[in-house]
């Protein structure tokens, strides 16, 4: 993303500091992340000091400061979830991957989150990739659809 562009979003929020959020979240919509560039623009264009940014980017989950994988991977861990085994789903993907939930690869292929809900509590654990439910997941099936996006 340019700066001509991350001028245009602050613009539109009148170059408010109170916008920090909205300025933020608008960037991440088209950018998908926000690179720590993009945290300097921001702290120099709407005068907020990037100690402040970096603070607000980290407290909410919304935001990301790691480029998102190529494999979105979602693992429901809500109660519904979590009662039928949701945490060995999620322990068996940690180790195939490689990566802790909040993480992306080191070759962006994947990014792991886990969730208290994906609204399929009857259906759990509960695994969506790319928009797609895998549900009522062992660690052997959370295992195989895995491997089916490396």
């Amino acid at each position: 993303m340019d700066n001509d562009r991350i001028d245009q979003i602050i613009d539109k929020h009148q170059g408010e500091a109170s916008s920090l959020i909205q300025v933020l979240l608008e960037i991440q919509r088209e950018n998908s992340w926000l690179p720590k560039e993009i945290l300097e623009r921001v702290s120099e264009k709407l005068q907020v000091s990037l100690a402040q940014i970096q603070h607000t980017a980290t407290f909410y989950k919304a935001f990301r400061l790691v480029p998102k994988g190529r494999h979105e991977i979602h693992i429901c861990n809500g109660t519904s979830c979590h009662v039928r085994g949701a945490q060995g789903v999620i322990d068996t993907v940690q180790d195939l991957i490689g990566i802790r939930p909040g993480q992306t690869d080191l070759d962006s292929k994947f990014t792991l989150e886990t969730c208290n809900c994906l609204g399929r509590c009857a259906l759990g654990p509960v695994i969506e990739i790319e928009g797609k439910t895998h549900s009522k997941m062992s660690p052997a099936e959370a295992k195989d659809v895995i491997k089916k996006y490396e």
